[in-house]
């Protein structure tokens, strides 16, 4: 069995990671952790949990914490997680981290989480970005950065346009326009003047409408060809990503070469699906899948291109955990094979 800690798990992302890992036939949690909860049994502070868990939260070094578990989760926020992650490793520990402080080169982390990255270690910074769909050397990694929620929808919606497959134009798109609906609780367990529900009710809100920090992660793996503005809708779970996707001069491809391309770039990857209708939420509400949909423009040089993920599964907790697979030899799909919870 796989021992598994978890660092922070009391938040929303932790607590996914304790209610899918439960369910893994090949993992045993060993430890989570919580300053605030700490000595209280997790069950009791989360009674969705009864009885599969019989632990209690924990506080507890760092040494323990990799003394006790093969791999390591660190599901804190962003600049706490570089206080973990350099002694965990020092023991052998593999971990994924899910938050930003991994994600980026030092100087575009600094610059957009205005803060200093206190992790000197330049091998250790060499992690690999956790899209297993684009990056298979996640099998071979010890530190992976699990990406952004934002960022998953939006680059698995356009990578095979945007990346190229055999037989492809290399500079086929122009330009990338995302626009993505987010449920509340993207935006974590305390809340704040978007997630307050007078605030949120029947509307929808915009914000960080042309700097949120999650673009670099798209531009990193997309090209600087890429725009994006996000906002929250009242519903608790998924994201819905709508891309506008425009074509170089030259580019003329129809609905059916636009379907190879797709099928060609996702083949064998189990937690895509290629859909005949615009993809809905409640489709991948709790599952590890990103659902995809595209139309071409009719006498344009836009192609239209949608995508629905969990942001709590596929966009965090289970992508970490489809992560930990590749990484320990499993099969990718093992904990996270499940229809979506419709309605």
């Amino acid at each position: 069995m796989i021992k598994a800690g978890i660092i922070g798990g009391a938040g929303y992302t932790g607590l996914e990671l304790i209610r899918l890992l439960l369910m893994h036939p090949e993992v045993e949690i060993s430890v989570v952790t919580s300053r605030r909860y700490k000595g209280k049994p997790i069950s009791d502070v989360n009674p969705h949990l009864e009885p599969f868990i019989e632990l209690e939260y924990e506080d507890v070094d760092t040494k323990e914490i990799a003394d006790r578990s093969d791999i390591v989760f660190v599901a804190v926020p962003h600049g706490s997680a570089m206080d973990y992650v350099p002694g965990l490793m020092a023991k052998g520990t593999r971990v994924i981290d899910l938050s930003a402080d991994y994600r980026l080169k030092k100087e575009e982390y600094e610059r957009i989480y205005k803060r200093e990255h206190k992790d000197k270690d330049k091998e250790r910074r060499k992690s690999v970005y956790g899209l297993t769909e684009l990056h298979p050397e996640v099998a071979d990694a010890d530190l992976v950065a699990n990406p952004g929620c934002y960022p998953t929808g939006a680059i698995l919606a356009v990578a095979p346009l945007v990346k190229g497959v055999v037989g492809q134009s290399a500079t086929m798109v122009s330009q990338v326009i995302f626009d993505a609906k987010s449920g509340i609780s993207g935006a974590g367990v305390e809340p704040s003047e978007t997630s307050h529900f007078p605030n949120l009710a029947e509307n929808i809100i915009p914000y960080q409408v042309t700097m949120h920090r999650h673009v670099a992660e798209m531009r990193m793996e997309l090209g600087e060809k890429v725009s994006f503005t996000p906002h929250v809708i009242p519903a608790i779970r998924g994201i819905l990503t709508t891309a506008h996707v425009f074509l170089a001069d030259g580019a003329e491809p129809q609905n059916n070469e636009i379907e190879r391309i797709y099928k060609q770039f996702y083949e064998g990857k189990r937690f895509i699906r290629l859909r005949k209708g615009i993809p809905s939420l409640s489709a991948v509400r709790g599952t590890n899948f990103c659902d995809i949909w595209f139309e071409r423009e009719e006498k344009s040089n836009r192609i239209v291109v949608i995508s629905a993920i969990d942001n709590l599964v596929k966009g965090g907790s289970g992508q970490a955990i489809q992560n930990m697979n590749v990484m320990f030899g499993l099969n990718e799909g093992e904990g996270l094979w499940f229809p979506g919870l419709v309605p």
